[in-house]
């Protein structure tokens, strides 16, 4: 850990979510409404303690959830201080274990996901001082990562040949060029290595930071009309959420809206590749539009439905979207009116020089220091092991829903529009504070890579657009209210463009 960075090794999850709870500034009394058990054992194979972080943070959202729902319970009387304590939260640890690998644990018709393979361009590779990390999860990066190689890109290259190509390269050198060609490339870096970057003294200690952003004289303190009334059969019944993202992290935080009952519109770009064995699993709950914000029809069509949003969620790079007028001073400014959420994941937070660039879960992985320190404690002389599951998408994602729910119940208290900032990066931080399992203790512990390693009890079975679908189900419940996906998957852009 740094200097900079709180130890927080003896942490148990219901510490980490004490923690977050008070760093929002909710309610001390509902802490109490949380009943979570941390075993003294890894949850999954690593050193970090990525078992810790899934339970911590998905409870954390839960009891946000549990929380909305005793205050609009009691909204009538128009102190939160006269809320009665949130009904009981639990998250089994390894169930929490097991959802952090939800994006590969499901069957259609009985048929695992079929990933298809890396391309020679993606992953790690040596540079002439040291490694870097290339992504090549969308066409444009693997392409262009081609092309800045020297590759044609009409030949057949085998892993060799790039390798032989990036072997010229410097690995900061490779990075900072592939940034500049918005590219997605990271240089590995040692823990040492990381935290002499003024990126990582700019991230913040919280990962879950909000701010008010609007304060005009009609947003009063209150829920949105929709919420307002007691008596729903879900947390969040009633609430809109207009969601713009991509991959993981921000689409499992509308997933996770959904679960508690919210109305969540997926708006997706017919212009940009989609990854379907991935939407399948991260859409489930949700509806889903497409629109070209290149058409002024589709575009005017995007703010008319924003305009009777409660919240919005975007997860694309940072200040891609503000020059549309979706920044999210410029929907405060158009919700000024009625008050609104405005909620944004990114890769490296809004501060610092990394601010705007791309990234994702691998990326930050490598080049802060996650990889070569895994590495180092699981002894086999690689130069960087990978954490066991999508961590930091993961718990960004959960803690991005949570971080929606605390300016939902700040909006109800104190009025306004509120901004919620969550990054990979500071996700990262956040197990890294946490400590790590002493050499390789950490990773005798299970792993959930198949179907067939998960326990029965944790998946369910629905049907959708594409046959039936065996997946896992939510780990967080709620005593007396229902908690999971009514909505099951469909191909994108299915769904009429319209609020329920």
């Amino acid at each position: 850990m740094t200097a900079s960075s709180p130890d927080r090794s003896a942490f148990t999850s219901q510490d980490s979510v004490a923690h977050l709870w008070r760093d929002l500034g909710l309610p001390e009394a509902s802490l109490a409404s949380l009943d979570i058990t941390d075993p003294e054992r890894p949850g999954l194979p690593s050193s970090f303690k990525v078992g810790h972080l899934a339970q911590a943070s998905i409870a954390l959202a839960t009891l946000l959830a549990a929380q909305i729902h005793s205050l609009r319970n009691h909204n009538h009387n128009h102190n939160h201080n006269l809320a009665p304590r949130p009904p009981t939260v639990t998250v089994p640890f390894r169930h929490a274990c097991v959802e952090f690998n939800s994006w590969r644990l499901y069957t259609i018709d009985g048929e695992p996901v079929q990933f298809p393979p890396s391309s020679p361009v993606g992953g790690l590779h040596r540079t002439s001082d040291g490694y870097v990390r290339v992504h090549d999860g969308f066409p444009n990066h693997r392409d262009g990562a081609k092309a800045l190689l020297g590759c044609a890109p009409d030949v057949r290259m085998d892993r060799e040949a790039v390798a032989a190509k990036v072997a010229a390269w410097r690995c900061v050198d490779l990075e900072q060029t592939g940034v500049e060609a918005r590219l997605a490339i990271a240089a590995l870096r040692s823990f040492e290595q990381w935290d002499v970057l003024p990126q990582a003294r700019a991230i913040a200690d919280a990962p879950i930071r909000l701010r008010k952003i609007g304060d005009g004289a009609s947003t009063g303190p209150g829920l949105p009309d929709r919420l307002a009334a007691g008596g729903a059969d879900k947390c969040l019944r009633g609430l809109r959420v207009l969601e713009m993202s991509r991959v993981i992290a921000a689409p499992l935080s509308g997933k996770t809206l959904a679960a508690h009952g919210a109305d969540v519109l997926w708006v997706t770009s017919p212009n940009l590749p989609d990854l379907p064995d991935l939407d399948r699993e991260m859409s489930r709950g949700k509806r889903t539009i497409q629109l070209d914000l290149q058409d002024g029809e589709d575009e005017a069509e995007l703010f008319r439905l924003l305009d009777e949003a409660d919240v919005f969620i975007q997860g694309y790079r940072p200040g891609s979207l503000a020059a549309r007028s979706l920044s999210p001073e410029a929907i405060a400014r158009r919700c000024a009116g009625r008050g609104i959420i405005c909620a944004n994941l990114s890769a490296y937070g809004p501060d610092g020089p990394w601010a705007g660039r791309r990234g994702f879960d691998s990326l930050v992985q490598t080049c802060s220091g996650l990889n070569v320190s895994e590495a180092e404690h699981f002894g086999a002389g690689e130069a960087a092991r990978p954490l066991p599951c999508q961590a930091l998408d993961y718990a960004g994602g959960f803690f991005l829903a949570a971080g929606v729910m605390a300016a939902l119940y700040k909006q109800a208290t104190e009025g306004g529009s509120w901004q919620v900032d969550v990054s990979l990066a500071g996700a990262m931080k956040y197990l890294r504070s946490l400590g790590q399992y002493e050499g390789r203790s950490g990773f005798d512990a299970p792993d959930y890579l198949c179907p067939e390693d998960v326990p029965s009890e944790y998946m369910e079975t629905h049907m959708t657009g594409f046959g039936k679908m065996t997946s896992v189900r939510h780990s967080g419940s709620i005593q007396g209210l229902e908690v999971g996906w009514e909505i099951m998957p469909k191909p994108l852009g299915a769904d009429e463009k319209r609020w329920l």
